[in-house]
């Protein structure tokens, strides 16, 4: 079984979003296109948004560092450290607040996508 860091993994992606020139790093921890189940690591610096989109399936959030705020069909969610939400299925993004890294989960299971 392979065992691995958020917290060094969240470190050394935020290290490379404060590089990058789109202020973003990100890692899929597991899965795939040949998987139900896709676990990405994203980092985001302060005022870094992923633009509007659909959500490819059922999915979740967790803030691994920082605060972010989730927007949704007119709402917003204002997340930090160790807040874990349910991503609504329609269109959204997400805004970092400060720098961010967070947990993305999706299930694509019986999705369109």
């Amino acid at each position: 079984m392979q065992t691995t860091s958020l917290t060094d993994l969240a470190r050394q992606h935020l290290e490379a979003a404060r590089a990058a020139g789109s202020g973003r790093s990100s890692v899929t921890l597991y899965g795939g296109r040949e998987h139900d189940l896709r676990q990405t690591l994203i980092a985001m610096q302060a005022g870094t948004v992923l633009g509007e989109h659909e959500a490819p399936g059922e999915a979740t959030l967790q803030v691994i560092e920082g605060q972010v705020t989730l927007h949704a069909a007119g709402d917003e969610w204002e997340a930090e450290v160790g807040d874990h939400l349910v991503i609504p299925q329609q269109r959204h993004d997400l805004a970092a607040r400060t720098d961010a890294v967070v947990l993305l989960t999706v299930a694509t299971r019986g999705s369109a996508g």
